[in-house]
């Protein structure tokens, strides 16, 4: 009898743990910030350790795995294959990226701004979609990303169309005109810290870096969010905004892109 007492203990134990998990799950599915929270902290940290390296890493390891060198559309669904199946990662995404597509399209840029690299999934989609001898630059403040976005852009082989600056975004936009040889900018993609989309969107018009017509396009602002960006915008005489409702990346949480076009 006592046997059979403490052997039930361990199943007891299992039994807890897996009802646990169970209701992890659920609250996951039905929460987009408890989903979050467990892509971004749990199973991430968890997995780095075992592997001894960053998710990111492994991202990149996959697409020069499984991708084909020098074909951007290859790059970008094996990326998107990785995270939708793999491992959650904050690219802008298949879904959203059609929306990223489109408006690059319409605004034809020659000279094309993005903030927040990553690990360059945005900057090879707006790149593959430039017109001979335009330009994108794309700014990252974190070393590891900006290591791995590099060899991502490389590898997409869409290096020459761009340049990745390496800093915080309110270091570089100033030196834009004068470092980078930046009159105006045509296409500005907004995808960094949140709480830099409106202080940025302001320094870009005090250096003058928005001509009448120059397009911006927020990716995130309804989850996590950007409250303070769409009052700016949608409030300001300067700016004519588009929302283009959509889902987080790789998930069926709702989300939206903004699209502001500065009128002068």
């Amino acid at each position: 009898m006592k046997m059979l007492e403490s052997s039930s203990v361990p199943l007891f134990s299992v039994f807890i743990l897996l009802l646990i998990l169970l209701l992890i799950v659920l609250l996951i599915r039905k929460n987009a910030t408890a989903a979050l929270i467990w892509n971004e902290i749990i199973r991430e940290k968890v997995t780095n350790f075992i592997m001894n390296q960053s998710k990111e890493q492994r991202i990149l390891n996959f697409v020069l795995q499984n991708a084909v060198r020098g074909d951007p559309c290859s790059v970008l669904d094996t990326i998107d294959k990785y995270c939708s199946q793999k491992e959650w990662a904050m690219n802008v995404g298949d879904e959203k990226g059609k929306i990223l597509d489109k408006t690059v399209e319409e605004a034809n840029p020659s000279v094309a701004l993005e903030l927040g690299t990553y690990c360059g999934y945005s900057a090879v989609r707006i790149s593959r979609l430039l017109k001979a001898g335009a330009r994108l630059l794309t700014v990252e403040f974190n070393p590891e990303f900006a290591a791995i976005a590099k060899q991502m852009i490389e590898f997409a082989g869409v290096q020459d169309k761009v340049k990745l600056l390496e800093g915080p975004s309110e270091e570089i936009i100033p030196q834009l005109k004068k470092k980078y040889e930046v009159d105006t900018l045509d296409f500005v993609f907004l995808d960094h810290w949140k709480d830099r989309y409106t202080p940025d969107t302001i320094l870009l018009q005090e250096c003058n870096l928005l001509r009448k017509g120059s397009v911006l396009l927020a990716d995130n602002v309804i989850f996590p969010g950007a409250p303070d960006f769409l009052n700016y915008v949608r409030k300001s005489p300067h700016f004519q905004c588009t929302n283009y409702p959509s889902h987080l990346e790789y998930m069926q949480v709702e989300d939206a892109m903004e699209k502001a076009v500065f009128l002068g």
